[in-house]
């Protein structure tokens, strides 16, 4: 589901279950927005997991071809 919540003089637009969002104007897709409250943007969400950010040891690991740590 879309939420939005005002953090300061700002929009903060985003998926609380996870998902990317489309910003409907434009058709580009966030992992999340801030606007201001007068740009009029509107939001859907996607079926587009936000990827969780890998460590460096994690990344070499698959790069390597590595099922776990050696």
């Amino acid at each position: 589901m879309i939420k939005a919540e005002q953090i300061g003089d700002r929009v903060h637009t985003y998926s609380d279950a996870g998902m990317k969002i489309l910003q409907v104007e434009t058709g580009i897709v966030y992992e999340d927005a801030l606007d201001v409250p007068t740009s009029g943007y509107t939001y859907t969400e996607t079926d587009i997991p936000i990827a969780d950010e890998l460590t460096d040891s994690e990344a070499l690991r698959i790069i390597m071809g590595r099922d776990n740590d050696e």
